[in-house]
């Protein structure tokens, strides 16, 4: 087989290759690959760890791709699964780098969604919406038919798709909830009947493989929010994530059977609700909803407040009218403040410093800790995952959007349903997945790196930042200025400056051994080239401020013509 240059390449057999990396939860972005042409699915975000300071997100690396288009591949489409951040928000980073000439897809929400994304940063693309009712061809070797199937958040969808080596079933982020908000239930017969012509290989989220039952239905949450609401005497705070538009549905309920008055609060909120409300998704009665420069107009009893910053993030809507920093709302000892979701792994900090700051501030708040009853995953428990494998009947299984101990989990859940450990396929980060004749192997190991966001940069950010950043935060920084003229340095006026470090106006002795050491170092090797020197200044400041006060800062020579 040549490819479009004319190139011999190997290339008849399927490949799936996970650019979002496999044993993390988020930055889901797959490839499936079938002679020059590619098939991407979903292309999310994921939060940075603790050590990335400064970093806003990481998305996934699509190097390899860009590879294969400059071989003569090309991206036949991209399909969405759903609207989370972490399978829409990337796009407006990735897009760019990628050709305009394929077409995106995804059911009505999710496309809403991810257009209001990307227009948010400038990106123009249109998002198509899916044909529910048969399969649509895309390029010459796929064809993909979406699966309705319910979720967190309203409108997702799995993925029937066909390829010349068989079917493979993309069963991302799901759960069986049998008494949805707005009683659009999965589409079992589907799922079934793709099960009974039979089935190459299913992905399947595995992320609470740990939870045994059946993952509580959505709905379940209104009798909850109802008990919170009934002895609050102020404003009524919700504050949940800005997507799962079903639990907003449930906040308007319960504001309605109260007789109060909705607030939306929070850019992400109000934006995505009024998708929803257009997309005829989020019911809400006419004259229920209040403009938020409004509120003044309304007794605080009389006011539901559904509010950004479930996550505690610094500068969100919620954390600022917690601290008194917002322009419009603040939150009194009259008001409760409710909690209806559980925090991201990483943000733990973050949500629970908020509530500390509204407990210490006699505010009353509930959250899952206090009421589980608050927050119910939107993930498949053990039960419905061991379901949806019965329907489907697939040769190999693949679990995905878990961590590591999640996937080894559910391969121990397979194995005892009858599958082989040869048919439950656990690649490492970065592997290949490959078909051939029917029969899956594991291919290369891409090399995939942390691509980080920091600000308007992408990419710039790398491992020798983030240990800067790093040491600055810990140890803080010494700046050593030293002039110089006429190609001398001029000892007697070495000016120093920190920052996080030691306060300088006491530290005489400190400062005298900075000046000192560098004054050595400056005889010694005055003559290499000015990098160098800056490195031996570096390397002997750090070993002697080491020695004499047990700290390492950032060191940051600084040479200056006078």
């Amino acid at each position: 087989m040549c490819n479009r240059k004319g190139k011999f390449m190997n290339t008849q057999k399927l490949r799936i290759i996970p650019l979002g990396g496999m044993g993390n939860v988020t930055k889901n972005m797959f490839a499936y690959e079938y002679d020059d042409e590619i098939l991407l699915v979903d292309c999310g975000i994921g939060f940075p760890e603790q050590y990335m300071l400064g970093v806003d997100v990481l998305i996934p690396d699509v190097s390899y791709i860009q590879k294969r288009l400059g071989e003569g591949a090309r991206i036949v489409g991209l399909c969405l699964t759903h609207g989370h951040d972490d399978h829409i928000a990337a796009l407006p980073y990735i897009l760019p780098t990628l050709p305009s000439d394929f077409e995106i897809y995804g059911s009505p929400l999710t496309a809403a969604f991810a257009q209001a994304r990307m227009a948010d940063s400038g990106v123009e693309r249109k998002v198509l919406v899916y044909d529910e009712d048969r399969p649509f061809q895309l390029g010459k070797y796929f064809s993909v038919e979406p699966v309705r199937v319910t979720h967190s958040v309203p409108d997702t969808r799995h993925l029937i798709i066909t390829t010349p080596e068989g079917v493979c079933y993309h069963g991302s982020d799901f759960k069986f909830d049998m008494n949805p908000v707005d009683g659009v239930r999965s589409d079992f017969g589907k799922i079934a009947a793709v099960g009974q012509h039979g089935i190459l290989c299913a992905l399947v989220d595995c992320l609470r493989v740990e939870r045994e039952v059946w993952a509580p239905s959505e709905s379940t949450i209104y009798n909850t929010l109802e008990q919170e609401i009934r002895d609050c005497k102020g404003k009524f705070f919700v504050t949940l994530m800005s997507s799962n538009i079903h639990r907003v549905q449930l906040a308007i309920n319960v504001a309605i059977n109260h007789g109060r008055k909705v607030v939306f609060m929070g850019r992400s909120i109000e934006q995505n609700a009024k998708i929803a409300q257009e997309l005829g998704m989020l019911r809400i009665p006419k004259g229920l909803l209040v403009n938020k420069k409004s509120m003044e107009e309304y007794k605080d009893e009389q006011l539901c407040v559904i509010i950004a910053g479930s996550q505690g993030q610094p500068g969100s809507s919620l954390v600022r009218a917690v601290y008194g920093d917002h322009p419009l709302v603040t939150v009194t000892k009259r008001d409760k403040v409710v909690f209806s979701t559980e925090p991201i792994p990483g943000n733990e900090g973050n949500v629970y410093g908020t509530i500390d700051e509204l407990s210490r501030n006699g505010v009353d708040v509930a959250y899952s800790d206090v009421d589980d009853g608050l927050h119910v995953s939107g993930h498949a428990g053990l039960v419905e995952q061991q379901l949806l494998i019965s329907l489907m009947k697939a040769k190999y299984l693949f679990p995905i959007g878990g961590t590591d101990r999640h996937r080894v989990q559910f391969a121990r859940v397979a194995h005892e349903l009858g599958y082989a450990p040869s048919n439950v396929l656990l690649p490492v980060s970065g592997q290949v997945v490959e078909y051939t004749m029917s029969k899956a192997m594991m291919g290369e190991t891409l090399t995939l790196k942390d691509l980080m966001v920091d600000g308007l940069g992408v990419g710039d950010v790398g491992a020798v930042v983030l240990a800067d950043r790093k040491t600055m935060a810990e140890e803080g920084m010494v700046t050593v200025i030293i002039p110089e003229q006429e190609g001398r340095y001029d000892f007697d006026h070495i000016y120093v400056a920190s920052r996080g470090f030691v306060f300088m106006k006491q530290a005489d002795e400190m400062v005298s051994a900075i000046k000192e050491t560098t004054s050595n170092v400056l005889r010694e090797f005055g003559n290499l080239q000015e990098n160098d020197l800056k490195k031996k200044i570096e390397k002997q400041l750090t070993k002697r401020l080491g020695e004499l006060i047990g700290r390492t800062p950032l060191i940051l020579p600084v040479f200056m013509e006078v």
